[in-house]
């Protein structure tokens, strides 16, 4: 059965979008590229501010030629200097920052790099927000990790207590807590502050967790669909070190969908839309790691192996309740599990054949607009 289609029901109002002065942290990675293609096809000026380096080789950024998309600005996340610049050039309205380092084995091997850039990088952004009188909604990206997870198999709900076994998980938590708190301190009339700061109120802020999101161009290091997709390239199998392990999966364009809801709505209305969101898909979709391998093998011609040695501790259950998303923003799933993969599959095979990737991803951008919520 193919993709559900709808002609009039378009997920994201292009007409909010068209002109708004946007700035994007981390830009150039795996999310923040499919954003930003994103963002330029309804019409949003694009500033994208990132490291120097690219975190993967080959890389969406490039492939899908996402520079011609945006402003393309460098810097250390954590360096208040250039990072003031960017948002003095770009005068933004809207800022996602997705800038991050995003991986729980890397946070294991680098712990004082992970903390600084998730949490001195987010306090850095959240203080060249402060500082632009221009910026009116504010989209902070963390994880489904942020809780503290007791392996009890029940989904998560925003309210829950935040914790974070591995140092990436809880330095997200951290920046989790670190926004809150800036909301509190400085974003609300009840902060006590002089008058002379209430410009700083009409800012709104929200922080986003996502589940376990794959998609065409991801090439990170230890995540699954990547290392499945390598492992077909040099023609040997993969090693999966918690196969068991059960995540909430999703096609990367279902989170964006909700970062990019949540932004208009905060822009409208910051002080009911200000607070965490979580955005995972339908109980259904919540698979034990192999089975994603099982079909992602079975599509591209991988297989995969057991690593028996033993390994840094990652969580064995992660499900995330979307109600608040699906209450407040009318946000919903719109790729079920079969289609997901089928997405994700055809983009690297895609890749394979040496197709125009720019095309193609802006072709499953424009599709995934038209679906109807699962």
């Amino acid at each position: 059965m193919g993709p559900r289609q709808s002609s009039v029901e378009i997920l994201v109002n292009p007409t909010f979008w068209s002109g708004r002065r946007v700035l994007l942290t981390g830009h150039t990675g795996f999310k923040g590229s499919w954003l930003t293609l994103w963002l330029r096809s309804l019409g949003a000026e694009v500033t994208g501010y990132s490291s120097t380096a690219f975190s993967t080789e080959p890389n969406l950024f490039t492939l899908a030629g996402v520079a011609a998309d945006c402003l393309d600005m460098r810097g250390d996340i954590a360096d208040s200097e250039p990072l003031r610049q960017a948002f003095k050039e770009s005068r933004p309205e809207i800022v996602f920052h997705l800038a991050a380092q995003p991986l729980v084995r890397e946070s294991y091997r680098n712990p004082k790099e992970t903390w600084r850039v998730n949490v001195m990088g987010t306090l850095e952004l959240l203080q060249a927000c402060q500082a632009c009188d221009s910026v009116r909604s504010m989209v902070i990206i963390t994880t489904d990790k942020v809780y503290e997870n007791a392996e009890r198999g029940l989904p998560f709900i925003e309210e829950e207590p935040l914790g974070g076994y591995d140092p990436y998980s809880s330095s997200k938590a951290a920046s989790e807590i670190l926004c809150a708190s800036w909301r509190r301190s400085f974003l609300s009339e009840a902060s006590g502050f002089p008058t002379g700061l209430a410009k700083s109120f009409a800012k709104g802020l929200a922080t986003a967790r996502a589940g376990n999101v794959i998609g065409g161009g991801d090439f990170a290091a230890d995540r699954l669909v990547p290392d499945l997709v390598r492992a077909n390239v040099s023609q040997r199998n993969a090693v999966l070190r918690y196969p068991e392990a059960v995540r909430p999966w999703q096609h990367v364009l279902e989170p964006l969908a909700g970062y990019l809801t949540l932004a208009e709505h905060l822009f409208g209305n910051a002080v009911d839309f200000s607070q965490a969101f979580n955005f995972g898909p339908p109980e259904s979709d919540v698979r034990p790691v192999s089975e994603i391998a099982d079909a992602v093998c079975a599509s591209l011609g991988a297989a995969w192996d057991h690593e028996k040695t033993p390994q840094a501790h990652e969580a064995g259950v992660l499900r995330l309740n979307s109600g608040l998303a699906k209450k407040l923003l009318s946000w919903s799933p719109r790729l079920r599990f079969e289609e997901m993969l089928r997405w994700t599959c055809g983009w690297y095979q895609g890749w394979q054949r040496g197709e125009d990737l720019r095309a193609l991803t802006l072709d499953q951008i424009r599709r995934y607009q038209t679906l109807t919520p699962v």
